[in-house]
């Protein structure tokens, strides 16, 4: 995001296809790495669906948001590091906040949720019928979600910028709040809630259907 929409970057105004690429290859790289350790529970979703379906602990939930929201911020504030001066190059309030943040193409608060509902739901229901009993993902599953982060970001992306994720919403729209960017605009606070309620249902319903599935 960082690339494409702030001034002077060799990727400015790239496109669409750079963001969703961008975004799925860090999905790869995370889960790839983070598999053998924590299941690469990247995502608050993924953590409530895998519990929901009775793949992995409840105890272990709180400890698990902590970690994916931490992450999120500390990624945020490397961005903010790495594009400093590009930051401080752009004008436009609304493309800096695009990089730590998802916003809606046309708000409409029911449609914008059930837009995160629907591409969350397709990326739960995924994870659960790849991951590995009571723990998660495998380090060999990295590609296929990947490709699933990325068909979604093609297909579903352009409503509301594909959040998908509480943690990777929350936690940079947070950063946005606290650093010090020149000519920044609000947080959008009133729409921080679509992202982190969307997600979450999302994977409630990916949970109901599976468990009805698998008795089939």
């Amino acid at each position: 995001m960082a690339n494409v929409s702030l001034d002077k970057t060799n990727g400015h105004k790239s496109g669409w296809i750079v963001i969703t690429f961008g975004w799925a290859i860090g999905v790869f790289t995370g889960v790839f790495f983070a598999a053998p350790i924590s299941g690469a529970h990247l995502n608050p979703a993924v953590t409530l669906v895998l519990v929901l379906a009775n793949k992995f602990s409840p105890s272990l939930m709180p400890l698990y948001f902590t970690a994916q929201m931490l992450g999120a911020m500390f990624g945020a504030g490397l961005v903010w590091l790495a594009y400093k001066k590009h930051f401080d190059a752009t004008s436009d309030g609304n493309a800096k906040m695009a990089v730590f943040c998802t916003a809606p193409s046309i708000r409409s608060y029911g449609y914008n949720l059930l837009t995160e509902l629907i591409g969350t739901n397709i990326l739960t229901m995924a994870v659960l019928y790849m991951a590995a009993p009571d723990v998660g993902l495998g380090a060999l599953n990295a590609l296929p979600v990947a490709l699933v982060v990325l068909g979604i970001g093609l297909s579903l992306g352009g409503p509301t910028g594909y959040a998908i994720n509480p943690a990777r919403d929350l936690g940079p729209r947070i950063m946005h709040y606290f650093l010090p960017i020149p000519n920044k605009r609000d947080s959008d606070w009133k729409y921080a809630w679509v992202p982190i309620l969307g997600p979450f249902l999302g994977a409630a319903l990916a949970a109901a259907l599976f468990l009805i599935l698998k008795n089939f």
